[in-house]
């Protein structure tokens, strides 16, 4: 809709004539406009829908507005009619119907309501105040009066166009969801993910309902435009509820994965299990072997099987025989944790009861290694040399050793060792 530009204070026959073509086309794109206002499916759904909220508000307005456009065109149709039907008495008028026609297509010819007021529908309170207009000027108020409608209209069928559907593809895919929820024994109640599904199913059935009835409250108007319409569907609800139904899904999905891959997992559980207590095992049987073996030593004390994570691995094969795959999957991720900590345990065990063993082997080799150096130059049988290698020898071949006396007696005989080698120039 298109505002005419003013035509001059007098107006010649060209004037009128073109007046009246612009003012026409005027009329024919407002008529238009109206009927495709009329027409949009947007104010068939409003006209038809239970608002509430602030769509009822503002289409209880908008409604009062449309009706007074129609005033307005009626209005304007029955003054450029008459302009019309003055231009028509003569090819060429006279002054005063020039004078006439001036005032009826440049003057504020054109009575209406009071368009000031967006209340009532013309005619329906007697003695309400009417306003005066320029033909143009009124073509500028149906723009107003239609702008403020179509922003109405097209504001609400946009979201009804978007969100609805993507509500029911969501609920779709929710229903599809807590049918696999169901076949793992997840359920409100017994299981978190259960108790989430409930909730998102409110949480859509509400927003549906909501938006069916207030789509207006979903609607965000773009910054700094005054276009009828221009804006987007507030989404915000439906995103949360669309990412708390992902993260539901996935859990589903590891409980799903849970029983494909459940009797793998538990046979892998049961070796490491396995393979701490013979780790253990073997830790005490080391540790009766070193306080045999060896004197003055702190060895460190050797617990006892995992008979608690022996007891929940039954606990999680009772699971799986039962099918009870929400219980099963927690269960499962803590016991592989647990499993792999408990072997490193038994290995740590093992290595810190047989370190005096390896303290005595380190001993034996070094004082051996010294020997053979020794024996290379021809220096073995050395009297003072002899006497320290048989006195370190008899301590690290006897039983208990005392690694502490051990240990000094081979420094001891690595001195001397040094000191003949040195004397000898084989330093």
């Amino acid at each position: 809709m298109a505002v005419t530009g003013p035509p001059g204070p007098v107006m010649d026959r060209d004037e009128v004539d073109r007046a009246l073509a612009r003012l026409g086309a005027e009329h024919k794109a407002v008529e238009d406009s109206l009927l495709a206002l009329q027409d949009h499916a947007g104010r068939r759904l409003l006209e038809g829908a239970a608002l509430t909220g602030t769509t009822q508000e503002r289409w209880a307005a908008t409604e009062r507005t449309i009706a007074l456009l129609w005033a307005c065109f009626d209005a304007y149709t029955d003054a450029l009619r008459a302009a019309r039907e003055v231009r028509a008495r003569r090819r060429w008028p006279g002054s005063e119907e020039l004078a006439e026609l001036t005032e009826r297509l440049c003057g504020e010819s054109v009575v209406v309501p009071d368009a000031s007021a967006h209340g009532a529908p013309p005619g329906s309170s007697g003695g309400a105040p009417a306003e005066r207009f320029t033909l143009e000027g009124l073509v500028a108020r149906m723009n107003e009066l239609y702008a403020r409608s179509l922003d109405v209209v097209v504001s609400a069928d946009a979201v009804w166009s978007a969100l609805p559907a993507r509500i029911d593809l969501l609920a779709a895919e929710l229903h599809r969801t807590r049918s696999l929820a169901r076949s793992v024994g997840v359920r409100p109640g017994e299981h978190p993910a259960g108790d989430d599904l409930e909730a998102i199913t409110e949480e859509l059935t509400s927003l549906r309902a909501q938006v069916v009835s207030d789509p207006l409250a979903f609607w965000r108007p773009a910054p700094g435009s005054s276009a009828p319409g221009v804006g987007r569907p507030d989404t915000d609800r439906y995103d949360r509820a669309a990412r708390a139904l992902e993260d539901v899904r996935r859990e589903i999905e590891a409980v799903l994965q849970v029983r494909q891959d459940s009797e793998s997992r538990l046979l892998r559980l049961r070796d490491l299990l396995s393979r701490a207590d013979r780790t253990l095992a073997e830790a005490r049987t080391a540790r009766v072997e070193v306080l045999s073996k060896i004197a003055a030593s702190e060895v460190p004390a050797v617990s006892g099987p995992p008979t608690a994570l022996h007891e929940r691995l039954a606990t999680a094969a009772d699971h799986r025989r039962h099918a009870r795959w929400h219980r099963l999957s927690p269960l499962l991720e803590a016991l592989e944790r647990e499993a792999e900590e408990e072997l490193l345990r038994a290995r740590e065990s093992l290595a810190a009861v047989t370190a005096p063993l390896a303290v005595r082997a380190e001993l034996r080799g070094r004082l051996d290694a010294y020997r053979a150096k020794t024996a290379r130059y021809g220096l073995a049988d050395d009297p003072v040399l002899s006497e320290r290698y048989d006195a370190a020898r008899r301590m690290l071949w006897s039983a208990p050793c005392d690694l502490r006396a051990a240990e000094q007696a081979v420094l001891r005989y690595q001195r001397a060792a040094s000191e003949v080698l040195s004397a000898g120039g084989h330093g």
